[in-house]
């Protein structure tokens, strides 16, 4: 019996991630678990997050000029952003990777 294996050719993802981290320290898992959970709400499958450990890969830091962990770093779309930290102030993280917020809950008017 004989299988066609089709492509599993993912859509191209709008935004482009990289969280550099230093081993699964207490703050990297919380940056990672932030960044997972705002991705799935106001990116909701137009990302791509690529998780970095620079204790297994530490040459990898100079392509990217990282100078301290976590750094989220956003190659896509241009121009690169840098966010350093756990990720967890949302509106920052927000602003700093240039998204729009997906539910922008408006007062009711009266």
């Amino acid at each position: 019996m004989t299988r066609n294996s089709q492509s599993t050719k993912q859509p191209l993802a709008a935004f482009e991630l990289r969280l550099y981290v230093a081993g699964q320290t207490s703050k990297s898992l919380t940056a990672l678990s932030n960044l997972r959970r705002l991705c799935e709400t106001h990116l909701a499958g137009q990302y791509r997050i690529e998780v970095i450990d620079l204790l297994k890969t530490p040459q990898l830091a100079a392509g990217d000029q990282i100078l301290a962990v976590p750094t989220l770093v956003r190659r896509l779309p241009e121009p690169i952003k840098k966010i350093i930290g756990d990720l967890s102030n949302e509106e920052r993280v927000l602003v700093g990777l240039d998204v729009q917020p997906a539910k922008t809950a408006k007062p009711s008017e009266g």
